[in-house]
């Protein structure tokens, strides 16, 4: 039976041979305009096709609109085009290097002889108007030789450079010019004739005209080392953003004002919570007193929730001898995410990268029996990886990072069990902290590319499998990732979606049946013999950092009450008050809780705005009434109030709020 077609998306159609698919579009009466066009069509072996592409004979097709996600990278590629004629009719001595798009936009990177200013991007927004109003058309034309090619964009020396390389070694998801097998170009047509405008080294597709590029902004520009190492020139990018409609674009740019204001770095210096000093070094950061606190407690948190789902905690190095990542595999397939080696002793050192290895060295330390299994080890582990400057973010893409990492040593019969064990663990990890919204992703091995992989097919195919199957079981919805799975074996992620709508990779849960078999690992089966376990790997918050910056943009700084670097400030209407909070904060200082009194010379609204500008939970006011009544007034992060609570039932309010993991007056916040 076949499954039912998605709403939105248009059933396939014959391309007849020899004709362009466009007249089956046309023919099916599907819409050639608007955010709903078909601007696309994939083959039957998944590749994406131009509309004016014409098979050797009948092929089915399926067309792919404009809003399409699809649709969507292919509109975007296609204005970063018109983006780099504009930069070329501008400033005619721009050279071009690349321009993919990428999530929500595209980029163009160039070599200009000064950065661009803001004045510049207003000029080249302008010329993309008019050349999008003008109507051209992309045609694709194939070179005939590498020369040919050459000749042509002799004038381009980044594009030459791609045409030597012919792709290899290169990340073709963003070096859109050149891959598949052939070396093509595209000529930007005038819209009634075929005088060709401009043209770009690209393997496409694109659209059939730049009429269907229905909004577009240019963000901003920054430098960016061509093909993104330090030893090559310095270009200037320039990002946009393209959508369907101008209405997508404006609530997208509605979007990043809202993400401007929850930006974790802003934030966190705002609140005082960590740092990224440049004299430790891009992307290792360091936490202050007040972001210690919300470290702690998750540490503490996801420690105590190890233990009670039967993990042994352990310890390991930051540092190790070079052999052990040959043994684990990750040197050949991973060293240049590796910060270099250091030398002592002679003998090359490596800081980690993972904890994976060493968990191994445990396990292998003493003989195993499958009364032992499954096997559950954890631990924070510190790991450093060499993240290229441009990508290094904040707290969210860091160099220096714990992982609260786990291992479990299992018998292939146990696997599966122990996959629903961990996935329904981190499901309920991520509730306590407030997340809820969430999917699954599974990531398989790029079939096309099997040397960048290691293992047999049968153990590939097990493995997914599993995975696949216990996901499923979640009732969450399963999205394939193919090419995502890292080289030992596939994995799922939990991907979730924060307070206003992005989504973020957490949790991961990868199943592993190489590095047993590398390490040696063995366990004695009930009938003697000697067998192999099968390794799960599995991080509960991913990395404590990036698990920090995202929740600071979750809950835009207004951390539920249990994470909250102070839970309760007293503020006293009157100094003469000041005795009276401090024993009810000493109260609650007593049951745990984060509590003190602002005791300084401000008046009380101001230390009012002060406790909302931190974000405390709970603002605890008394004066002379309260005093007499043995009671305190509360104040909520939402501006709401409650007074005249007696002491000893606002004690057990806020313990309440406290161990219930609940957000105080969110509504303003979140």
């Amino acid at each position: 039976m076949t499954p039912p077609r998605p709403p939105g998306v248009p059933p396939p159609v014959v391309a007849a041979g020899g004709t362009p698919a466009a007249d089956a579009v046309a023919a099916a009466g599907l819409p050639a305009s608007g955010p709903k066009a078909v601007v696309v069509v994939r083959d039957p072996q998944g590749q994406l096709r131009d509309l004016d592409w014409a098979p050797a004979e009948d092929t089915t097709v399926e067309p792919v609109s404009l809003d399409s996600p699809d649709g969507l990278n292919v509109l975007r590629h296609s204005t970063a085009h018109v983006l780099a004629q504009a930069v070329q009719d501008v400033f005619p001595e721009a050279k071009l290097g690349i321009g993919p798009p990428i999530e929500n936009g595209f980029y163009y990177d160039f070599a200009v002889d000064k950065p661009f200013q803001p004045d510049d991007l207003a000029k080249l927004e302008k010329r993309m108007q008019e050349i999008v109003k003008s109507g051209q058309r992309f045609r694709r034309r194939r070179f005939g030789s590498l020369d040919e090619a050459k000749a042509e964009l002799a004038a381009e020396p980044f594009k030459l450079e791609l045409i030597d390389v012919k792709g290899e070694g290169l990340d073709t998801d963003e070096v859109m010019e050149v891959g598949g097998g052939e070396l093509t170009i595209y000529d930007n047509l005038a819209a009634n004739e075929d005088k060709v405008c401009w043209s770009d080294l690209c393997r496409g597709p694109h659209l059939p005209t730049t009429r269907l590029i229905g909004a577009f902004k240019l963000m901003r520009s920054a430098a960016a080392y061509w093909r993104g190492s330090e030893k090559n020139p310095q270009l200037q990018r320039v990002y946009g953003t393209a959508w369907p409609t101008r209405d997508e674009l404006k609530a997208y740019l509605k979007l990043l004002e809202e993400a401007a204001r929850r930006d974790h770095r802003k934030l966190g210096a705002d609140l005082d919570l960590f740092s990224f000093p440049d004299e430790i070094g891009s992307g290792l950061p360091v936490f202050h007193p007040k972001g210690g606190v919300i470290k702690r407690e998750m540490e503490d948190y996801v420690r105590a929730r190890h233990i009670e789902e039967g993990f042994q905690y352990v310890g390991t190095p930051h540092i190790s001898k070079e052999g052990l990542f040959h043994t684990s595999g990750h040197l050949p397939y991973y060293a240049d995410g590796m910060f270099p080696p250091m030398e002592l002793e002679g003998a090359d050192y490596y800081l980690k990268a993972m904890n994976c290895p060493m968990h191994n060295l445990i396990y292998r330390s003493r003989g195993r029996s499958y009364r032992e299994l499954p096997m559950r080890l954890f631990e924070f582990g510190s790991v450093y990886r060499y993240e290229k400057s441009g990508v290094v973010h904040g707290l969210t893409r860091v160099r220096g990072f714990t992982q609260d990492d786990s291992h479990s040593y299992c018998t292939a019969e146990q696997a599966p069990a122990e996959v629903k064990h961990l996935l329904a663990f981190v499901l309920g990890l991520l509730k306590d902290f407030g997340i809820t919204d969430f999917y699954l992703e599974l990531s398989t091995r790029d079939e096309s590319k099997p040397e960048k992989f290691v293992g047999s097919e049968e153990d590939w195919a097990t493995a997914t499998a599993v995975l696949e199957q216990c996901a499923k079981e979640t009732g969450l919805d399963l999205v394939p990732d193919p090419g995502g799975a890292a080289f030992y074996g596939p994995k799922v992620s939990v991907q979730a979606k924060d307070a206003i709508g992005r989504t973020w990779q957490m949790s991961t849960i990868q199943y592993d049946f190489n590095q047993p078999k590398g390490f040696g690992l063995e366990y004695q089966a009930a009938d003697g013999s000697r067998q192999q376990p099968v390794m799960i790997h599995c991080a509960k918050f991913g990395s404590i950092e990036r698990f920090v910056g995202v929740l600071t943009e979750h809950y835009a700084g207004a951390f539920p009450a249990w994470l909250a670097p102070v839970q309760v400030v007293g503020i006293p209407i009157r100094e003469d008050h000041t005795d009276y909070l401090h024993g009810f904060v000493a109260a609650l200082r007593a049951q745990g809780i984060r509590a003190q009194v602002d005791a300084g010379d401000d008046r009380m609204q101001k230390k009012i705005r002060t406790a909302q500008q931190q974000k405390i939970p709970f603002m605890v006011i008394a004066g002379d009434d309260d005093v007499a009544a043995g009671t305190v007034s509360f104040r909520y992060r939402d501006g709401s109030q409650r007074n005249g609570v007696p002491v000893a039932e606002a004690v057990t309010h806020v313990l309440d709020v406290v161990s219930t993991r609940t957000n105080v007056g969110p509504s303003a916040e979140v």
